[in-house]
C-alpha cells in the first residue's frame, strides 16, 4: 500500500472544502492552492497549508500544471486531488503526476484519455455492451459526408463536439436545411473551447432523461456501480437539480444499467471514481452518452443514499486499497435531492451576480457529511463573488424515506434559507420543487426550457437587478 501522508488539491470552493474534511478525518494533511482572487477564500482555511499559484484568470492559475506541480514539490505532497472541472479530466495533469512518483487520485491517463474522445468512448462502450443512439461516430469530417450521415441517422439530429464537455459543442438540427449552419457553428465552438473542431452525430430524442450510473474501481480489477442518479432537469445542459434513485426506473432498468456501466468502467482497467451517463428515452430504454473520469458535482447525492464517503474511497484506492465494499453490499436507503444555489438573476436571463454576501443563513444542517439536511459550500458571509469563476456557491441536499418526503423536506429547507447581498437562484429553485409536474415525476432534459415562463412567474424571491 502506498503511503499518503500530505494532499495538494488542485481545487477551490466548495469541493476543494469537502476533500478537506474527509483527508483530515483520516489523518491526511491538506494543502491549499488559491488565485490572487481568492486569498481570502473558505477552501485556504480549511486547509493545513497554502500557496498562491497565480492571478485570477483560471488560465493563469487552477489551470497552470507547471505552477501546480512546482507546488507539490515545494509543499511535499504525496498526492494530488484535482476535484471536479479545471484539470480533473486533463491527461497532462496526470501525467506529470505520473513522471514525478505522485499519486493522482483519479483514474489514469489511459483511462482519461479512452473517455475525452466521445467518438472512442461510444466505440468502447459499444464493444463494452452499452447501447448507442443510431448516429456517426467516425473520423471522417468532409461536410458532404456528415450530411449524406445526418440523411441516414435521420432528423431531428444532434450535432456533438467529438472532445466536447459541460453542455457546449452541442447544436440540435430540426432539417437538412439547418444542418449547414448548426454544423458550422458546432464547428466553431468546438475549436474555441477544446481545441478540436471535430464532430459526430446522433439521432436527437425528444423528452429524453438524463440519467447517470456511478460507479468505481481498484488497481485490483474490482468494479462496483452504486446505482444512478438523475439529472434531467437542466439549463442549457447544465444541471440544476439532481436526485437518487431516478424515479420510474424499474428493477430490472435499475440493475442492467449499472451492470453495463460497471462493465465498461471494467473494459478500460478504471480505477477510482467515474460516472457513466446515459439518455433514457419516453419508453425506458437507455443509451450510452458519455463518461466523466471525476468525481462529480452531484457525489453527495449517492453518499446520502448509501451512507457512504466517496472521497474516503478514492483516497483508499489511490493508496492502492482494495474497494472497501463488493456489489452485493451496497444497498440504497432513502431518496436525496440535490439542488445547485448559484449567484445569478433568473429574471435576468440568468446573467450571473457578483459581489459580497451580506447575510447567509441556512437551517441547522450538516456540512460535507452524513445528514438529513447538508449544505456544501464553498462560501461564507462576507465573501466576495468574483466574476472570475463558476456562480455556484453551495449545495443544498437533503434525505427522507421516499421523494414525497424528501420534496417537502427540500422545499422546508429552502423557505428557511437566506441569502443577501447577491442574487440567487434559490426563489426559481422554489418554483421547480412547486411545480406539479415536477411532484409527478414528469421530469426530461426541456422541463426547465418547457415551463420557463411559468417558473420565473413563481419565482418567490424576484427581485430587480
Amino acid at each position: 500500500m502506498n503511503e499518503l501522508k500530505k494532499l495538494l488539491i488542485a481545487n477551490r470552493g466548495e469541493i476543494a472544502c469537502r476533500i478537506a474534511q474527509t483527508a483530515r478525518r483520516l489523518g491526511i494533511e491538506t494543502v491549499a492552492v488559491y488565485s490572487e482572487a481568492d486569498a481570502q477564500a473558505k477552501h485556504v482555511a480549511c486547509c493545513d497549508s497554502s500557496y498562491l499559484i497565480g492571478p485570477a484568470d483560471a488560465r493563469q492559475s487552477y489551470l497552470n500544471i507547471d505552477r501546480l506541480m512546482e507546488v507539490v514539490r515545494e509543499s511535499g505532497a504525496d498526492a494530488v486531488h484535482p476535484g471536479y472541472g479545471f484539470l480533473s479530466e486533463n491527461v497532462a495533469l496526470a501525467r506529470a503526476c505520473e513522471v514525478d512518483g505522485i499519486m493522482f487520485v483519479g483514474p489514469g491517463p489511459h483511462a482519461i484519455e479512452a473517455m475525452a474522445d466521445k467518438a472512442r468512448a461510444k466505440a468502447q462502450a459499444h464493444q463494452a455492451g452499452m447501447p448507442l443512439i443510431p448516429g456517426y461516430y467516425g473520423d471522417e469530417q468532409d461536410d458532404a459526408f456528415l450530411k449524406e450521415q445526418a440523411l441516414a441517422a435521420g432528423f431531428p439530429l444532434m450535432i456533438k463536439a467529438r472532445m466536447g464537455g459541460g453542455g457546449r459543442g452541442m447544436r440540435v438540427v430540426r432539417s437538412m436545411d439547418e444542418f449547414d449552419a448548426a454544423l458550422a457553428s458546432c464547428r466553431r465552438e468546438a475549436l474555441a473551447g477544446f481545441g478540436d473542431d471535430t464532430v459526430m452525430l446522433e439521432r436527437y430524442i425528444e423528452r429524453p432523461r438524463h440519467v447517470e450510473v456511478q460507479v468505481f474501481g481498484d488497481a485490483h480489477g474490482n468494479v462496483v456501480h452504486l446505482f444512478e442518479r438523475d439529472c434531467s432537469v437542466q439549463r442549457r445542459h447544465q444541471k440544476v437539480i439532481e436526485e437518487a434513485p431516478a424515479p420510474g426506473l424499474s428493477d430490472s432498468q435499475r440493475d442492467a444499467m449499472g451492470q453495463a456501466a460497471a462493465d465498461l468502467a471494467r473494459s478500460v482497467g478504471y480505477v477510482g471514481a467515474g460516472t457513466v451517463e446515459c439518455i433514457v428515452d419516453p419508453d425506458g430504454n437507455f443509451y450510452f452518452l458519455e463518461m466523466n473520469t471525476r468525481l462529480q458535482v452531484e457525489h453527495g447525492v449517492t453518499e446520502l443514499v448509501t451512507g457512504l464517503d466517496l472521497v474516503e474511497w478514492q483516497l483508499r484506492v489511490a493508496r492502492g486499497e482494495r474497494l472497501p465494499l463488493a456489489q452485493d453490499d451496497l444497498q440504497l436507503n432513502g431518496h436525496c435531492f440535490e439542488v445547485r444555489i448559484c449567484a445569478e438573476r433568473p429574471n435576468k436571463g440568468f446573467l450571473p451576480s457578483v459581489g459580497q454576501i451580506q447575510t447567509w443563513s441556512l437551517p441547522e444542517h450538516i456540512e460535507f457529511a452524513q445528514g438529513d439536511v447538508r449544505v456544501d459550500a464553498g462560501v461564507r458571509a462576507q465573501d466576495s463573488i468574483s466574476p472570475y469563476y463558476d456562480s455556484m456557491v453551495a449545495k443544498i441536499l437533503v434525505r427522507a424515506d421516499n421523494r414525497d418526503q424528501a420534496i417537502a423536506r427540500m422545499l422546508d429547507t429552502l423557505h428557511a434559507t437566506e441569502i443577501s447581498g447577491i442574487q440567487t437562484n434559490l426563489g426559481f429553485i422554489k418554483a421547480i420543487f412547486s411545480h406539479p409536474e415536477f411532484v409527478a415525476q414528469s421530469v426530461h432534459t426541456g422541463f426547465i426550457e418547457t415551463h420557463l415562463k411559468q417558473l420565473l412567474n413563481m419565482n418567490l424571491d424576484r427581485s430587480p437587478a
